[in-house]
């Protein structure tokens, strides 16, 4: 199930098209792939001498490997990958609407994210926050326009957010919320229940790490 929240509270209930039908949703067009958990790391990168210089498993890519430990013999027993609840990061970061920009970007560098659901003192959402609409290239500021540069970090997020915002329910289908990312091209939908209390975030980095961490694809199973 989906759901669509403002400031006014929740304005739609309805699956993927519905998301998709409702003007007021902005289609974003600066998808990113982005890191939600905290203290997730990004590999290393090297260069393709230092790659091929490297031996042993450890240089070897992640969905090779995973085919590889597949194929040597049951493990663990596998999970079957279909509901938001399966790949969801749970008790997502979360900023104010009255915070400051600044403060919130600082917020959100600390804890290696770049989007932030936006909820009241309930916990009820009411936006999502982007880092790109915290500091878009067209308001860089000019040489002699520092002060101009400071108001806007002090914009509080309120006129930052995206709202209304989609939101997606713990048992909603996986393929579902791929289709609300490529309708919308957000990059991840805040997790609440029916009032809108935010409990996670489903990011698609979320989706592909799951792809990647279970080969056989039972995520589609």
């Amino acid at each position: 199930m989906f759901f669509v929240f403002g400031p006014t509270g929740r304005v739609l209930r309805g699956d993927a098209d519905a998301v998709s039908r409702f003007g007021l949703v902005k289609r974003v067009g600066r998808p990113q792939a982005l890191r939600t958990r905290v203290g997730q790391e990004q590999a290393p990168a090297f260069s393709a001498g230092e790659a091929a210089a490297r031996e042993g498993p450890a240089s070897r890519p992640a969905p090779i490997l995973a085919y590889e430990e597949t194929a040597a013999g049951p493990g663990a027993q596998r999970r079957v990958l279909r509901h938001v609840s399966d790949v969801m990061t749970r008790g997502a970061i979360t900023v104010s609407p009255g915070a400051r920009v600044n403060d919130a970007w600082q917020t959100m560098a600390q804890h290696g994210v770049a989007q932030a659901p936006v909820v009241d003192e309930q916990g009820q959402l009411l936006g999502l926050l982007l880092r790109a609409d915290m500091a878009p290239l067209d308001l860089l500021p000019e040489p002699g326009a520092i002060e101009q540069a400071i108001a806007l970090a002090r914009r509080p997020v309120a006129q930052v957010m995206l709202s209304p915002v989609p939101a997606v329910s713990p048992d909603t289908d996986l393929r579902r919320v791929a289709r609300v990312f490529l309708d919308t091209g957000l990059p991840g939908l805040p997790v609440t229940d029916e009032a809108g209390h935010c409990t996670g975030f489903i990011s698609r980095t979320d989706i592909l790490q799951a792809l990647v961490a279970d080969p056989p694809l039972d995520l589609w199973g």
